[in-house]
C-alpha cells in the first residue's frame, strides 16, 4: 500500500529523470526522460507514515532526511529544484490553509522577547561554525555578482560597496544598521566614507565579533554595535541620516511590518534615507513550515507589495527598488559548496541531524531562489521629497 503510493506519488513528477531506492531494495527510475541515466536518487530506508508525511510533506521529507530514514545521493541542487517545480502534487491547497492559520496565531502570539530568544536560535550557534563556511566579512546575506564567476567574498564586498553607493553617504553623516551581522558594513562604511555609524543586533555572538573587529580597526571613536531592539532606539529618541538593514526584516513578523516603519519614521532625519534588503515573495503565503520550525523560528518573509503599500502610510517616498534573486542563487550555491567542505568539522561538533539540516536549508535555497518564485529586492526610500538626488543609476556603476 504504502509503496504503490509513493510509486503514484513520483510518476507525477515532471521533469528529469529520479531514481527511488525503496526498503526492499527495489529500485524504479521516474521522470520524463527514463532512458538517461538519472542524476539524483532517493532512498527510502524504512517504511513512511504516509499518513503524516501528506499532512506535513515539507516538514515531514525534511525530517526523514534529517533522521537517516531518507537518503539522497547525486545533484542535490537539480534534486531541489525539480521537487520545487513540482510542489503542487505535494501541497494541497488544503494543507496550505492549514498552515497559514497556525502561522498567523504563532505571528499574534509572539511577544518580543520571543523574538529576540529565536533570533538567538539561529545567529548565536557560534561564530566559529559561520566562520567555517561565510566568507572573511562573515556577511551572512545575499552577495552581489558581476559575473557568475566571482568569488563569494568578492561579490560580498561588492555588495556592501553597492549598497553603501546608493546610500549615498556623505561625510559626518550618521549611519544606522539594524540588524548588523558581524558588523562589516558598519566598518567599511566608516573607514571609507567618513560618517559615525551604529550596528544594532539581537545576537550576544554577533556583537562580540562585531566589538572585536572594531577595536582591532581602531574605530572604537566611530563605530559602536549594541545588543538592542530597533524598537528600544526609536523610544530613545535616536535619530540618523541614514538608516540600512539587511536580512533583518524577514525576522520583523507580519503583525510588526508596521511598527518597523513606525519606529523609522522617528529615527530617520527629513532629508535621509533608507535602503532595505530583503527577501520577498510574489503574495503573501506563510513561512515553509521545516524552515520555519528548524531554522528560522517565526520567520516571516513578505510580500513585495506588503512593503510597498505601507511605505507612504508613513511619509516615506519610494526612489529605487532592484531584484537580486539570482545574486541569492548563486550566494547560496558558494554557501553550500563551502559548507560540504567542512562537513566533517560540523558533524564532529553539531551531528549528523544537524549536517543534514543544514545542507537541506543551504540547497533547498539555492532551488528556491531558482524555482519558486522567491526574490530578494532592495528598496531605496527617503523620509522626504528629496529634489537633489541624482537623475540616472550612472552612479552606481561608475568607480
Amino acid at each position: 500500500m504504502q509503496k504503490n503510493l509513493l510509486r503514484a506519488i513520483c510518476r507525477c513528477i515532471k521533469g528529469m529523470p529520479f531514481a527511488v531506492t525503496y526498503w526492499d531494495g527495489h529500485t524504479e527510475v521516474y521522470g520524463e526522460s527514463e532512458k538517461i541515466e538519472p542524476p539524483v536518487r532517493i532512498i527510502f530506508k524504512e517504511k513512511m507514515d504516509l499518513r503524516e508525511m501528506l499532512h506535513e510533506p515539507e516538514v515531514k521529507f525534511g525530517e526523514a532526511y534529517m533522521d537517516q530514514k531518507i537518503d539522497l545521493e547525486g545533484d542535490l541542487k537539480a534534486l531541489f529544484q525539480l521537487l520545487i517545480k513540482n510542489e503542487d502534487i505535494f501541497i494541497k491547497d488544503m494543507t496550505k490553509k492549514g498552515i497559514l492559520q497556525r502561522f498567523m496565531k504563532c505571528q499574534k502570539e509572539t511577544p518580543t522577547e520571543k523574538q529576540t530568544e529565536r533570533v538567538q536560535y539561529h545567529y548565536d550557534l557560534g561564530n566559529d561554525f559561520f566562520k567555517l563556511w561565510l566568507d572573511q566579512t562573515l556577511s551572512y546575506s545575499c552577495a552581489y555578482y558581476t559575473t557568475p564567476e566571482d568569488g563569494l567574498e568578492k561579490a560580498q564586498l561588492q555588495k556592501l560597496d553597492y549598497i553603501l553607493r546608493k546610500l549615498q553617504l556623505k561625510e559626518g553623516e550618521t549611519l544606522l544598521d539594524i540588524g548588523c551581522g558581524w558588523g562589516w558594513l558598519i566598518i567599511k562604511a566608516a573607514k571609507e566614507y567618513g560618517v559615525k555609524t551604529l550596528g544594532i543586533t539581537l545576537s550576544r555572538e554577533q556583537e562580540e565579533e562585531a566589538n572585536r573587529r572594531i577595536k582591532n580597526e581602531n574605530l572604537e571613536d566611530q563605530v559602536a554595535v549594541r545588543q538592542a531592539d530597533y524598537r528600544d532606539l526609536a523610544v530613545e529618541g535616536c535619530s540618523f541620516d541614514k538608516i540600512v538593514s539587511v536580512g533583518m526584516f524577514e525576522h520583523v513578523g507580519k503583525e510588526y511590518i508596521p511598527a518597523y516603519f513606525s519606529c523609522l519614521k522617528k529615527m530617520l532625519k527629513p532629508e535621509g534615507l533608507s535602503l532595505l534588503h530583503t527577501i520577498t515573495r510574489p503574495t503573501e503565503a506563510p513561512t515553509n513550515p521545516w524552515l520555519e520550525k528548524y531554522i528560522f523560528p517565526w520567520g516571516y518573509i513578505p510580500s513585495l507589495r506588503e512593503i510597498v503599500w505601507v511605505l507612504p502610510k508613513y511619509d516615506f517616498h519610494l526612489v529605487d527598488v532592484e531584484s537580486l534573486r539570482m545574486h541569492y542563487a548563486l550566494t547560496a550555491d558558494q554557501w553550500a559548496e563551502n559548507f560540504e567542505k567542512v562537513v566533517g568539522q560540523v558533524r564532529k561538533k553539531y551531528g549528523e541531524r544537524f549536517v543534514r539540516m543544514w545542507r537541506l536549508y543551504l540547497f533547498g535555497s539555492s532551488a528556491s531562489f531558482r524555482c519558486s518564485g522567491l526574490d530578494i529586492h532592495q528598496l531605496l526610500f527617503s523620509r522626504s521629497l528629496c529634489n537633489d538626488l541624482p537623475l540616472t543609476r550612472r552612479f552606481l556603476y561608475s568607480n
